[in-house]
């Protein structure tokens, strides 16, 4: 295992005890149907980098093996539940993550393919899974995408991976949109999203973000006359957050466009091979409106200079290839519209208010390479995140725009 290394986060340095040359064996065997396999010599390495993620724990092994076939190697990806006493452990302990993903592996995702193969569009819409469990521990264990020539992207994205990023989205959506209608039963068990983790609402870097917002809006000259803007929100924006987020469950419209959303849309949960991008962590995903993915690509995913330059072309892409998808597979309901999508997303601008306050600092100092645990539970980082020049310069062009479009107009 590496040493202690600021690279990596310190809960992923070393393996638990469980995850070891025998663990590997059982799972190969049975992968492989090879009873005889014998494990030469596996080494366990972290498989991500700080910053990363935050609801998991990710290990790589690689092994050497004998079969009756011969000598070989395998590159696997182990992702399971943090051990370690603490806010991590506390915070994903009760939480159905692991249902929801190891479902989506294994059922959901494997059936939009089909649908997609069927009508001669070959996107990969997720790795291999090649071995789950929910006791006597939550592991999942796939296929290396990094040995497939995969990559995750360690900078900005450009917009041409964005618009791949956008495009592999959109044809999800277009198949769970049409699912929903046909089979409905398939998403019976995602019943989960973001809101739903124990506790989460009640976190202090939720609860307490808007109160810092506001505060610096008030010491920030060029943003001062926006505090007024916000401040009625205090008590009211993480429920219609949650109202616009649980939409389809609590308080469905008969003129909401629903898809799967993926739930954690930005760049570490995706892997890029050329023009190909590949999506990761399903441990969000929910049904919910279409536009909520959209709205989480603005704050999570795009750079400012992108947002502000390319954003409406990149949306205009991502639903043509949403309504060509649904066409090609043969969707018998009333297409979408681009103007009604619009309006959808706009009225939805709370989703928009609680990313910018809460989520955007944040996944601004991890571009940085931060340690996602670290920002959550301390509070005197976070408030200093809010005076970020990057974050300042943002919100000096995106609360212009907001105010433009009426954004700010009474709910």
């Amino acid at each position: 295992m590496p040493p202690n290394n600021d690279s990596y986060n310190s809960d992923e340095l070393n393996a638990p005890q469980w995850l070891n040359t025998e663990f590997i064996r059982e799972i190969l065997v049975k992968h492989l149907k090879a009873p005889e396999l014998k494990v030469v010599d596996v080494k366990f390495s972290p498989a991500s980098s700080k910053g990363d993620h935050y609801a998991s724990l990710m290990f790589r092994a690689y092994v050497e093996y004998e079969t009756q076939k011969g000598h070989s190697t395998i590159s696997l990806v182990i992702k399971t539940m943090p051990e370690q006493d603490g806010h991590k452990k506390e915070l994903l302990g009760e939480s159905h993550i692991f249902e929801t993903e190891i479902a989506m592996y294994t059922k959901v995702l494997p059936k939009f393919e089909k649908v997609l193969r069927e009508v001669g569009d070959m996107t990969r819409l997720c790795a291999t899974c090649i071995y789950h469990s929910l006791k006597p521990r939550q592991v999942m264990v796939f296929e290396d995408l990094l040995t497939q020539g995969y990559a995750v992207i360690r900078r900005s994205a450009n917009i041409e991976e964005l618009r791949a990023a956008l495009e592999t989205l959109a044809k999800w959506h277009a198949v769970s949109h049409k699912l929903l209608k046909e089979q409905p039963e398939l998403f019976d068990q995602l019943q989960y999203d973001i809101t739903t983790l124990p506790k989460f609402l009640e976190q202090d870097f939720l609860t307490k973000s808007l109160g810092s917002f506001t505060d610096m809006l008030g010491n920030v000259e060029s943003l001062k006359t926006y505090r007024k803007y916000f401040e009625p929100m205090q008590d009211k924006l993480i429920q219609a957050w949650v109202d616009v987020i649980r939409e389809y469950r609590d308080n469905r419209q008969e003129n909401g466009y629903y898809v799967l959303c993926h739930g954690d849309f930005h760049l570490r949960n995706m892997m890029f091979r050329g023009p190909d991008c590949m999506l990761l962590d399903f441990q969000m995903s929910y049904v919910g409106s279409m536009a909520n993915d959209i709205i989480y690509a603005i704050y999570m995913l795009f750079d400012g200079k992108l947002r502000e330059e390319k954003s409406n072309e990149l949306i205009y892409n991502y639903f043509q290839t949403f309504v060509n998808t649904l066409k090609k597979i043969g969707y018998q309901g009333k297409v979408p519209s681009l103007v009604e999508f619009r309006r959808q997303m706009f009225e939805k601008r709370y989703n928009d208010f609680l990313l910018l306050t809460s989520f955007q600092p944040i996944i601004i100092y991890m571009r940085k390479g931060a340690d996602p645990g670290e920002i959550i539970e301390n509070d005197d980082l976070r408030s200093k995140l809010y005076y970020q020049k990057e974050y300042i310069k943002e919100l000096e062009d995106l609360l212009p725009r907001m105010l433009h479009l009426g954004y700010f107009e009474p709910l």
